[in-house]
């Protein structure tokens, strides 16, 4: 499976960004897809994860300020990030979990907020 994640940046505090992330290739029964973090330092931790039926799940840091979606059809999930903070600073990257290819991540996007 092929994860590519596209969207990161340079914004000022406050501002938004989108991220997409797209799975291809030896995919079966998509699972979930899902955004994962990493800042400098710190070891990766999840952003928010959706569910192949449209569950989804956030990290208490970012609920109300990011939103997660899923195009089933395109095998595409989407992060829209709101409210950024210094804190959101970090490597985004996404996961896919297929019921039989398993676990595939991405190569990951920097997301800068920065004045």
């Amino acid at each position: 499976v092929q994860v590519v994640e596209s969207g990161g940046g340079l914004v000022q505090p406050g501002g938004s960004l989108r991220l997409s992330c797209a799975a291809s290739g030896s995919i079966y029964s998509i699972n979930e897809m899902g955004w994962y973090r990493q800042a400098p330092g710190n070891q990766r931790e999840l952003v928010a994860t959706i569910s192949y039926r449209g569950s989804t799940n956030y990290a208490n840091s970012v609920k109300g300020r990011f939103s997660i979606s899923m195009n089933n059809a395109k095998n595409t999930v989407y992060l829209q990030m709101n409210s950024l903070k210094s804190e959101d600073t970090a490597v985004y990257y996404c996961n896919v979990k297929d019921m039989f290819a398993g676990s595939s991540w991405g190569q990951g996007t920097q997301v800068t907020v920065s004045s």
